[in-house]
């Protein structure tokens, strides 16, 4: 099957993208020596369907050098960067996906990559594994299992595990301390910055800061407007995690009552119609809302777009609305994932933590194939936690930090070894 891309006369660009990163990449430059030699995918097929940027594109090169054949394509149509999907097409890989892609066109890119018969499916939200459970069943045979890098990706899969859906083993990568602990609340904090600054060329010092969710990825998003010198609002369901935004410094109340107040809103939920039609009725004239959960279904776009009198973009990748009182509301990237698609994404250091997780958790079903759903017991499977362990030395160790070891005595006094 031939790939599916705008244009690969931009592979030169996109080439220099991942060469950046490749740079920045320590651990998932020792795992593409290791699977050089030691080619662990050889004859398999992988499905990776992740914010298809450079840093993607960079795991996509490490698992092919281990052997693998791989489909590529986008997990959100505006974060889909062409020249970068260009690259790998020209490095010999089968990529299906393009910027500003049709809700259509986006899953018949991801029945491109299902279509295939993939042995390891890498998800980013749930859609590869859902696709395979509803259209593609007579291809589930063929699947060892896979692994999953989001909060909203998980939920999904708990819910499969919960009805007796789920087919085949998935790893929760998202699990992984170093990828929630890290990825979630330092990638995530700084690259939802650097999306709604570029976008905005506006100040956030001095402004209200309305941050929906105090998750890992909510307490980043919190942590660096406070760090730019916002005046941060938390809104919560959960009374523990609101009362932990309170002993942060944070101020906590409900989104109808920050809705008045604020001039930056940023949700991170992974929950839907966190913010409505009220709520932007209660807003200040140039508030600017912005999502920076998976789906754009944070941010109630469809009644906002009903609501307004008028619509008319303000600055690329913001819409203004024109509400009935007379305000105008702004809006980032369609309430599409803010960080990606008004931006690069994650740190390149943050993601070689978590897409070294990826690799190592492909390569651990890969090693475990006949013993992993036996030996756990369950469908959904946290990574071990030698994994997370190897991850964590390993970045230290590039970083230049030596940590202590416990001695013989010490292990028996805690754990009675």
């Amino acid at each position: 099957m031939e790939s599916q891309i705008r244009n690969i006369g931009l592979w030169a660009d996109g080439q220099l993208k991942i060469d950046w990163v490749r740079h920045n990449m320590p651990l998932l430059n020792g795992l593409e020596k290791k699977f050089s030699k030691e080619k662990p995918f050889a004859g398999l097929k992988i499905a990776l369907s992740v914010h298809l940027e450079a840093k993607t594109a960079y795991l996509c090169k490490v698992l092919a050098a281990g052997g693998a054949e791989m489909y590529v394509t986008g997990s959100n149509p505006l974060s889909t960067q062409d020249d970068v999907a260009a690259a790998l097409v020209h490095a010999g890989l089968n990529v299906f996906a393009w910027h500003g892609a049709t809700d259509e066109e986006y899953h018949s890119h991801i029945r491109c990559v299902l279509e295939t018969g993939p042995n390891i499916i890498i998800d980013d939200g749930g859609d590869l594994v859902h696709l395979m459970h509803t259209e593609f069943r007579h291809l589930i045979p063929g699947v060892i299992g896979g692994c999953e890098e989001t909060t909203t990706g998980i939920h999904r899969l708990m819910a499969m595990n919960r009805a007796g859906e789920l087919c085949f083993p998935m790893m929760l990568v998202n699990n992984a301390d170093c990828k929630h602990l890290f990825d979630n609340r330092y990638g995530t904090g700084q690259s939802v910055w650097d999306g709604i600054n570029r976008t905005t060329n506006l100040i956030v010092a001095g402004k209200n800061v309305v941050v929906a969710g105090y998750g890992w990825c909510g307490k980043g998003v919190a942590m660096r407007a406070k760090g730019l010198g916002a005046d941060v609002i938390v809104t919560e369901v959960d009374p523990i995690k609101a009362m932990e935004a309170v002993m942060d410094g944070f101020k906590v109340m409900k989104m109808r009552q920050a809705a008045s107040v604020g001039d930056i809103f940023v949700t991170v939920t992974g929950c839907d119609s966190v913010i409505t039609v009220p709520d932007f009725m209660e807003m200040k004239d140039g508030a600017i809302c912005c999502n920076a959960g998976h789906f754009d279904v944070e941010v109630d776009m469809a009644g906002l777009r009903k609501l307004a009198v008028e619509a008319s973009p303000a600055r690329n990748n913001i819409m203004g609305y024109v509400l009935p009182n007379g305000r105008r509301i702004y809006v980032i990237a369609e309430g599409r994932l803010v960080n990606l698609a008004a931006g690069d994404g994650h740190p390149a250091e943050i993601m070689d933590m978590s897409f070294a997780i990826q690799a190592m958790s492909a390569l651990y079903l890969v090693q475990h194939k006949d013993t992993v759903v036996r030996e756990t017991g369950k469908m959904v499977n946290d990574v071990p936690a030698e994994i997370d362990n190897e991850v964590a030395r390993q970045k230290l160790a590039h970083w230049g930090y030596e940590i202590d070891v416990l001695t013989p005595e010490q292990r028996r006094y805690l754990y009675g070894e």
